[in-house]
C-alpha cells in the first residue's frame, strides 16, 4: 500500500486543527527551512521532482529559480484556491482538512523566493473551504507562526485571504492576478510572465494548493524520498479526483506511477452495476477523453502527453456504456462558451459556434458538415490566444468526435 501523505490526517478527527497538525509532525519542517538559505530550498524541490499539480504540471523549484536574483521590489506568493475545473474537487479536501499542510509550505516557499506577503485565492463558491482555511490561518497568528519574526528567525510573513466570484478563467493564472488586483479577470499576455512581473506589478510565483502542500514533507524528509515515489520526471504521489460511474468515487492519493487502470479498479471498485466502461477523461474537462482500450497508461504528466491527452488537474471522470458522448460534448461546450472571458475572438466566437453545433446534433437536427466544421474551427483557433482557455476547450471538442464519430454520424438525419 502507497504511503499516504496529503491524505495522512484526513481521518483524524478535528484534522484542520493546528494541535491535531502538530500531533502528526506539523511544523517540524519549519524551523528547518527557516535555518536554510533560500537557493538551498529551491535546490532541494527542484531534486525532488515536484511538479505543478494544478494542471499544466511545470517542474515547481523551476518555477520559483525565475524570480529575478537580488530584486529589491517586493515579491508575492500566490496559492491559486479556485479549483474551477470540472472534475475536481481535491484541494478542497486539502483546505478543509489539512489546512495548516498549506499555511506551512506557503512559510517554506515564501523563505525561497524571499515573500513576505502571500495570497490565498479561494473560488466564491467553497464557503466551507474558505471557512476552514481562515480558522487555521488565525490559529497560526495566534501561535506565532505568520506575522512578524516568525519562530524569532527573523522572516516576516503574511496572509492574506481573497474570495473569487466563481469565474473559470481565474483558475488561469494571469487571469487570476488580475482578479487579485480588483480588475476583470482578463489574462495577460506572457511574456512578461509574472515571476517577472506578476501582482500589481511585482515579481509573483503562483502555484496551486496541493503542489505547495507537499513542501514541507520534502523539506523533512529530504528530496530523494519525494523523488523516489514517482516516477523518472515526476516525483510523490497525488490527489486524484474521481468521480462518474465508478463504486467509490472520491478522492483517491496514489504514487503518480498508478496507472489509469488501477485508479479504476483497484482504488474505486470499478464500473458500477456490472456495466462496462466506455471512455474516461482523465485530467479535468479539458483534458482530450481516452476511451476504455486506452487506460493501461501511468497517471504522471508525460505518459499522459504521450498518449494523447493531460493529467491537467487530475479529475478522472468515469463513463460506461450508458453515457451518449455527443451529450456528454454538448455539456462540456456549453460550459466552455458560458465560461470564455471574450477577450481573444478565436476562443469568444468558436466555443458559442461549436457548442451550438453540438447541441444541434444531440437535438437530431444536425448537418453532415457539422462535425469537420466542428474540428477544423477547434483546430485552427488552436495556439491562437492569450491564454490556454481555448488549447483546453480543444481537447475534448476534437477527441470526443475524432474517437466516437460514429456516435455522432448516428444522429445526424441521412438527408440533412
Amino acid at each position: 500500500m502507497a504511503e499516504k501523505i496529503f491524505t495522512r490526517n484526513f481521518d483524524r478527527p478535528n484534522s484542520h486543527t493546528l494541535g491535531v497538525y502538530r500531533e502528526t509532525g506539523g511544523y517540524t519542517a519549519l524551523p528547518k527551512a527557516l535555518a536554510m538559505e533560500p537557493t538551498a530550498i529551491t535546490e532541494e524541490v527542484k531534486k525532488s521532482n515536484l511538479r505543478g499539480l494544478g494542471g499544466a504540471a511545470f517542474p515547481t523549484g523551476m518555477k520559483w529559480s525565475f524570480i529575478p536574483k537580488g530584486s529589491t521590489a517586493p515579491k508575492y506568493l500566490v496559492i491559486n484556491a479556485d479549483e474551477g475545473e470540472p472534475g475536481t474537487f481535491k484541494d478542497r479536501y486539502l483546505l478543509e482538512r489539512d489546512p495548516h499542510a498549506l499555511i506551512e509550505g506557503m512559510i517554506i516557499a515564501a523563505r525561497a523566493i524571499d515573500s513576505h506577503v502571500g495570497f490565498v485565492y479561494i473560488r466564491g463558491e467553497y464557503v466551507k473551504p474558505w471557512q476552514m482555511f481562515s480558522g487555521a490561518v488565525k490559529e497560526a497568528y495566534d501561535a506565532g507562526l505568520l506575522g512578524r519574526n516568525i519562530q524569532s528567525s527573523g522572516f516576516d510573513f503574511d496572509i492574506v485571504i481573497h474570495r473569487g466570484a466563481g469565474a473559470y478563467i481565474c483558475g488561469e493564472e494571469t487571469g487570476l492576478l488580475s482578479s487579485l488586483e480588483g480588475k476583470k479577470g482578463w489574462p495577460k499576455i506572457k511574456p512578461p510572465f509574472p515571476a517577472i512581473k506578476g501582482a500589481f506589478g511585482q515579481p509573483t510565483i503562483v502555484n496551486n494548493v496541493e503542489t505547495i502542500a507537499a513542501v514541507p514533507h520534502i523539506i523533512n524528509r529530504g528530496a530523494a524520498w519525494f523523488a523516489g515515489l514517482g516516477t523518472k520526471t515526476q516525483g510523490g504521489t497525488r490527489l486524484y479526483s474521481v468521480s462518474g460511474h465508478v463504486v467509490k468515487p472520491g478522492v483517491v492519493e496514489a504514487p503518480v506511477s498508478v496507472t489509469l487502470r488501477s485508479l479504476i479498479y483497484d482504488d474505486c471498485g470499478g464500473i458500477r452495476d456490472g456495466r462496462r466502461l466506455k471512455a474516461v477523461v482523465p485530467g479535468g474537462s479539458s483534458a482530450p477523453i481516452l476511451t476504455a482500450d486506452e487506460i493501461d497508461v501511468i497517471m504522471d504528466a508525460d505518459a499522459l502527453k504521450a498518449a494523447g491527452t493531460m493529467i491537467g488537474s487530475a479529475g478522472v471522470i468515469v463513463m460506461d456504456e450508458t453515457v451518449s458522448i455527443p451529450e456528454a460534448l454538448m455539456v462540456v461546450a456549453r460550459f466552455y462558451a458560458h465560461e470564455s472571458c471574450g477577450q481573444c475572438t478565436p476562443c469568444r466566437e468558436s466555443t458559442g459556434w461549436i457548442y451550438k453545433m453540438a447541441h444541434r446534433i444531440v437535438d437530431g437536427k444536425g448537418r453532415k458538415e457539422d462535425l469537420d466544421t466542428i474540428l477544423d474551427v477547434a483546430k485552427r483557433g488552436a495556439g491562437t490566444t492569450i491564454c490556454a482557455f481555448y488549447d483546453g476547450a480543444v481537447g475534448p471538442y476534437v477527441s470526443y468526435i475524432e474517437k466516437f464519430r460514429e456516435e455522432f454520424e448516428a444522429l445526424i438525419p441521412r438527408d440533412a
